[in-house]
């Protein structure tokens, strides 16, 4: 997505809409907190792509991003009700981190 496309898709959220069972499993399982996970759309870059494989019931996007500290995630989320509703979110992989990164140095 461009980044014209990124900020309109930000520009119509107000906030986020947690699902409390999501939030526990994310932390139980890979360590990252909820506050962890917004913070990823505050910091650069932020890389978003629609998700057409998973996308026939509700619009879903997947996010590249980092943290406060610099903690490199993996998240797909979904627009409701004009909030932001991560739907999972992970550590990058390794492939995902290398095309991360590239796009970090060249923009």
């Amino acid at each position: 997505m461009t980044p014209d496309q990124i900020n309109q898709i930000l520009n119509m959220v107000e906030g986020f809409d947690w699902d409390e069972g999501n939030i526990e499993k994310s932390f139980s399982k890979h360590k990252i907190t909820a506050q962890e996970s917004e913070e990823v759309f505050v910091n650069e870059p932020l890389i978003i792509n629609f998700d057409l494989k998973h996308s026939s019931k509700e619009e879903r996007y997947q996010v590249l991003g980092q943290t406060n500290g610099q903690k490199k995630l993996f998240m797909v989320f979904t627009i409701r009700n004009k909030k932001i509703r991560i739907i999972s979110t992970r550590n990058q992989n390794k492939r995902e981190r290398k095309r991360y990164e590239k796009l970090k140095k060249n923009p």
